[in-house]
């Protein structure tokens, strides 16, 4: 944090009219202050070094030295939350998934429309962003990790059927950490919903099958749950289960209503699994803000299923995963990087 305790933000971008834009903005946001600028990722590397921001908001395309290059020189210095905004291209969308994998903490579609107008809404979603990347907890004591893993309750014996994960700020790279552990002949099938726009779940899922061994694809109206096969939620939607006959079951993908926050939601994703599948449910909530699965995860557990959460230290925020533990819904808290194997162990110990 700067001396005055409010959240410091270095502005990276190579448009000046979008920087002054941006500025304005953040400068509006009570308990943030805009604490340097800079037009290319080289800049950036060096005002990070001299500067300290507690988060930096980064382009993705700049001359000189390009956001994702400048991502590897900052948190290889000096760990620090940087936001990518990114444009809603096809291009983007993989550039922003490099510079996730590069250190890089979240992203946000670069919407120059909204944020060269003011406008309330996009102000709102970028001060939600940077609070959450500057205030994420610090990391657990060994005492505190200790006390986590007394407080699980001992899991329901049920025979799965099939293992569900959802996740949001963080959820990328979580994602792949999960997916590229399981083996190729993993015995379930498996559904992903991470928030995250239609532009960018093709490319998303692209990357996670060609990184892992089982097979990943962007989920279509009607496609059938096969073991070793996951299935994310297409951004903007939707995404519920549904019995076809005596055993079979096919997701149905469906546009979402206006009102609805998440798109695609964890907790109607859940929800419907608890309906369709009842106690044959293994989920996962990874790292994201805010408590969407909560409510999903509480009638998953009513109907006999089993549900597991990130432990605090390896999320990048810890709303969702602290949400389910808080209400005391957490069969097992996990690191990220013990999630693929211990689902494994789980389904192979399922009687």
């Amino acid at each position: 944090m700067t001396s005055s305790s409010k959240i410091g933000v270095l502005v990276v971008d190579d448009s000046a009219f979008f920087r002054k834009r941006l500025v304005e903005m953040l400068n509006k946001i009570e308990g943030i202050a805009v604490i340097g600028e800079a037009e290319n990722g080289l800049k950036a590397v060096q005002l990070s070094q001299q500067l300290h921001p507690d988060v930096i908001t980064m382009d993705v395309e700049m001359p000189v030295m390009d956001g994702i290059t400048a991502v590897k020189h900052i948190v290889a210095d000096r760990p620090t939350a940087i936001l990518m905004l990114s444009s809603l291209t096809r291009e983007g969308a993989t550039a922003t998934l490099d510079a996730l994998d590069a250190g890089a903490a979240d992203f946000l579609s670069k919407d120059f429309g909204n944020i060269s107008a003011g406008h309330a809404a996009a102000r709102t979603i970028l001060a939600e962003r940077i609070f959450a990347l500057a205030r994420r907890p610090p990391l657990p004591s060994l005492s505190s990790k200790a006390k986590i893993q007394t407080q699980q309750h001992a899991a329901p014996k049920a025979h799965y059927q099939m293992v569900v994960i959802g996740a949001s700020t963080g959820g990328p790279v979580a994602l792949q950490t999960i997916l590229t552990s399981l083996p190729a002949d993993f015995p379930l099938p498996i559904l992903l919903v991470v928030h995250m726009p239609a532009n960018f779940t093709p490319a998303f899922a692209k990357r996670l099958d060609t990184q892992s061994r089982i097979t990943v694809k962007e989920a279509v109206d009607g496609d059938p749950l096969q073991p070793g096969v996951a299935l994310l939620a297409p951004g903007g939607t939707q995404m519920t289960t549904e019995r076809r006959g005596s055993s079979r079951f096919v997701v149905h993908i469906k546009e979402s209503d206006s009102g609805q926050t998440y798109k695609p939601s964890v907790d109607i994703t859940f929800s419907s699994l608890a309906k369709v599948y009842r106690k044959g449910v293994l989920a996962v909530v990874l790292t994201g803000m805010g408590a969407d699965g909560l409510e999903g995860a509480r009638l998953l557990k009513s109907s006999g299923s089993s549900v597991w959460s990130q432990n605090e230290a390896s999320c990048v925020v810890f709303g969702m995963p602290q949400a389910v533990q808080k209400a005391g819904l957490s069969d097992r808290v996990l690191p990220v990087n013990q999630i693929g194997s211990a689902l494994v162990k789980a389904v192979e110990s399922t009687p």
